[in-house]
């Protein structure tokens, strides 16, 4: 058998041996992994305790607590607007039946489906009121463990982040650690970039979806602002899922089309100045990866991790580029991950005449 085709069985079976790692490991790499990006972020905030004069174990104690009142003040803020929703809940049932009773006459003028067998249908798909109990107490409670772990996590990589930085650098030689200890700079600076502006990029968006659906008169516009802005953590599909749910709680509530237009409008116009004003000035050139590599990355974060998939993808797809770009045979995935369209023309050769 031909070497060349050897050795492309062989990274094959390497590159498979690693994807199915990753998937059956996955209770183990994702909260490591989610620890791990998150310590880049308080990486800073660590170092500014430590040079105040906190003991590393105080200083990553305190970004725990930080990140812990973060959390609990978004979840109490969500809490907050499902609170003053409640009022309407009667009232956005009662829509949702006005619209579930228009689709089943659609289905029932143009498909022969009565309404009654398409009640049989969805019981049959339907699970039963204790499995979902049991299913909402079983997420809840994981839930609960994974984020402790992370939290742990956390803080043991900020006060053991040297440690494990002088384990890497021994894994090579002496003349390769300098190119190694920039390239370990690099991927916690990229990390750090992307999270910093993904903050930075949902508070304004927070902004601009509260200013919009409150100029419109969308009612609890604080509530899908917040929605809205918040699933941003999902890169192309967030802000959509958000504006589509906006839209069909909205029309549940009995608005007009006017309204249902408008906020369809201030979507298409905060993804304007999204896409071409704060994306350019708040994320940075820092993250490299093109659109067709970041949807490849969330795809596949999302077979193997699942939504924890989603949220790693892009840090982890700009952190392989960095690896990619200063290993010698990975340098074309890094060129292919990369932002910068160069296509490699073949010039072409000059023709030499020859006298005969």
């Amino acid at each position: 058998m031909d070497n060349s085709l050897i050795q492309v069985n062989r990274r094959l079976l390497l590159i498979s041996l690693i994807v199915a790692g990753v998937y059956f490991a996955r209770p183990f790499l994702v909260p490591l992994a989610i620890g791990s990006v998150l310590a880049t972020l308080f990486l800073p905030l660590c170092k500014w305790f430590e040079a105040r004069g906190f003991a590393p174990a105080l200083a990553a104690t305190c970004c725990v607590v930080v990140l812990l009142a973060a959390v609990a003040a978004i979840v109490s803020l969500l809490g907050w607007q499902v609170t003053e929703m409640a009022g309407d809940i009667v009232r956005i049932r009662q829509g949702l039946n006005r619209i579930i009773t228009n689709v089943q006459d659609f289905i029932f003028r143009h498909f022969n489906v009565s309404g009654w067998e398409q009640e049989q249908i969805l019981k049959e798909e339907q699970p039963r009121l204790g499995t979902l109990v049991k299913a909402a107490v079983g997420s809840v409670s994981d839930i609960l463990y994974q984020f402790i772990l992370v939290a742990v996590y956390v803080m043991l990589f900020l006060y053991y982040r040297l440690h494990v930085r002088g384990f890497v650098l021994r894994l090579f030689n002496r003349h390769q650690r300098y190119e190694v200890d920039a390239v370990l700079n690099n991927i916690a600076q990229v990390s750090q970039q992307y999270l910093l502006g993904l903050s930075k990029m949902i508070v304004c968006l927070w902004v601009m979806y509260g200013v919009g659906f409150s100029l419109l008169g969308v009612e609890n516009a604080l509530f899908f602002a917040f929605l809205c802005g918040l699933l941003e953590i999902v890169p192309f599909v967030g802000n959509i899922t958000g504006t589509t749910i906006t839209v069909l709680v909205t029309a549940a509530q009995g608005a007009p089309f006017a309204l249902l237009a408008g906020i369809v409008l201030v979507y298409g116009f905060i993804q304007f100045i999204q896409g071409w004003l704060l994306e350019p000035l708040i994320v940075g050139p820092q993250v490299k990866v093109n659109p067709l590599a970041t949807i490849l990355a969330l795809v596949l974060g999302e077979l193997l991790w699942g939504l924890a998939g989603v949220f790693l993808a892009i840090p982890i797809a700009a952190m392989l580029k960095i690896l990619c770009d200063h290993i010698e045979p990975l340098k074309p995935i890094g060129f292919l991950l990369g932002n910068k369209v160069k296509a490699l023309r073949s010039r072409p050769q000059p023709v030499i005449k020859t006298s005969v």
